[in-house]
């Protein structure tokens, strides 16, 4: 998996964070994902194609963190993930993507974006639509962590 592609995600998730939520994610390190099971309790998803790149994107959050951040961005503290935390949660996935796409774009990587999806509850499952690796990168905060999957078949 190519830096390249990883990186623009990685820094939009830190500028969403920090503009949206005034919060601070602290990367870790990224490592290959074998399986489908999210490491959180609440994802957002979203497939991306274009001419020289098919892929998805997802970023899981642990409920505390969640509902934390929903707090810092609309000043309400939820109990626990509910339609609210879901809809913040897409927004976020859809503002991360998009930061994303603008930068990659720069580069010469086109793609349209589609509709995120949501999917919360323990152990909840995330289906990358390609065949590339998945790489997972944990961020931690002192409300719980965070984890950014990237996957993507490279055409041509």
């Amino acid at each position: 998996m190519n830096a390249e592609f990883v990186n623009p995600f990685l820094q939009a998730l830190q500028n969403v964070m920090s503009m949206m939520a005034q919060t601070e994610l602290k990367p870790g390190k990224p490592q290959l994902k074998k399986d489908d099971v999210a490491r959180g309790d609440v994802s957002g998803i979203i497939g991306m194609v274009g001419p020289q790149i098919k892929g998805s994107f997802s970023i899981s959050f642990e409920e505390n963190l969640a509902c934390e951040i929903m707090n810092k961005m609309l000043g309400e503290m939820p109990d626990s993930v509910d339609d609210e935390v879901c809809d913040m949660v897409g927004e976020i996935t859809n503002m991360v993507t998009g930061g994303a796409k603008k930068t990659l774009g720069e580069k010469g990587y086109e793609f349209d974006m589609a509709t995120p999806i949501v999917v919360s509850g323990k152990d909840h499952t995330i289906s990358h639509r390609s065949e590339g690796p998945k790489i997972i990168m944990p961020f931690s905060h002192i409300a719980g962590k965070a984890y950014i999957e990237i996957c993507f078949d490279k055409i041509g």
